[in-house]
């Protein structure tokens, strides 16, 4: 199983590259995610070139199967969200 880098230690590395305060980046890091999720959530795709994209899409409604009963139940229509990986983010992963 793979580490996991949570966002103190992303905060932490950062500072340390950067010679900024671990306060400072991580005001950067809280808004460049509220950032993101406003974008997304009016509709428009956010996208940094070779690394990652971020957009919304809709789900539209369909007929599914309750598992426990084998009723078949309505599903609404739903927004999400896809992420997608860039080229460089992809050959990082290699």
């Amino acid at each position: 199983m793979a580490d996991t880098l949570n966002k103190s230690d992303l905060v932490a590395k950062i500072a340390a590259e950067t010679n900024q305060s671990q306060a400072t980046v991580a005001s950067v890091v809280d808004s460049f995610f509220n950032v993101v999720a406003e974008s997304v959530g009016s509709g428009t795709k956010v996208a940094i070139p070779g690394w990652i994209s971020f957009e919304q899409i809709s789900r539209a409604a369909r007929a599914g199967r309750n598992p426990a009963t084998g009723e078949t139940i309505q599903i609404a229509a739903s927004k999400g969200v896809k992420v997608s990986a860039g080229s460089k983010l992809k050959a990082a992963a290699k």
